[in-house]
């Protein structure tokens, strides 16, 4: 497609990075995102997704908005109680950006729908707060050959990572995290509290992440983990290594040789 002087304006600061440009505006504008969850995470990702001109955005989330949410999740606002999170979303980027196509379904992400979801997509942002949408995401990804940029937040505590299956080069999800604990087991927001910023901060991280991937620019985060501790200002980026006894990505590894 061919920039518009509209688009021209709209997307100027990023078309002045020379690693974006003009070409590299029109590929998020023909880039498909689909983003697990509206919440604290899925709302700044989704926000910066559709300002910065991504063409296809697909959100997946079954909750409504209550007001305990608005302390984290931008996207929302006190007016929209009791809609669905993903139309509440939908609304804001209609608004945002009219650029962008937005899709939103009032669903869980499960085995039934996950692997059509994902692949259907070029980039998968995982913003969910359980284990079981968490693996479920990150095999499918996997297994799809999808790009996955995930994150989680708690109290003062964020992470976030890529994880990719691009010629079995990067170890996938289970190699770092081989057993699914029990979600009694999950340190998440509603048991434990967050700093509502926090939501902000790894949400934009995830953003940027998503957009590198998108434009194949800068280095990426797959095969690494990068840890916050905003309470203490501590920050630790972690190298992830290939398990090759992996109970999940083996098989195919095994099976690409």
């Amino acid at each position: 497609m061919t920039l518009t002087d509209l688009n021209l304006e709209r997307y100027s600061r990023s078309i002045l990075l020379p690693e974006i440009g003009g070409k590299g505006q029109q590929k998020l504008l023909n880039s498909k995102v689909l983003v697990i969850g509206a919440g604290g995470l899925g709302s700044p990702v989704i926000m910066y997704l559709a300002a910065l001109g991504v063409g296809k955005i697909t959100i997946v989330d079954h909750d409504k908005v209550e007001l305990s949410n608005l302390q984290r999740q931008i996207i929302h606002n006190t007016d929209n109680i009791g809609v669905q999170k993903s139309e509440s979303a939908a609304m804001f980027v209609k608004k945002l950006n009219p650029d962008t196509v937005i899709t939103s379904l009032n669903q869980k992400i499960n085995k039934k729908n996950a692997d059509f979801l994902i692949s259907q997509h070029d980039i998968i942002a995982d913003g969910s707060d359980n284990f079981e949408t968490r693996y479920l995401v990150a095999d499918s990804s996997f297994k799809n050959k999808k790009t996955l940029v995930a994150a989680a937040i708690t109290k003062y505590e964020g992470q976030i990572s890529t994880w990719k299956s691009l010629n079995n080069q990067y170890p996938c999800f289970r190699c770092l995290f081989p057993n699914k604990p029990r979600d009694s087991q999950m340190n998440n927001c509603s048991s434990n509290g967050v700093i509502g910023s926090l939501g902000g901060f790894m949400g934009s991280l995830q953003a940027t992440e998503i957009i590198k991937e998108i434009l194949e620019i800068g280095e990426s985060l797959a095969g690494y983990i990068n840890l916050y501790d905003v309470l203490n200002n501590n920050f630790r980026k972690i190298k992830i290594n290939i398990d090759p006894d992996c109970s999940f990505c083996s098989k195919y590894r095994n099976n690409a040789k």
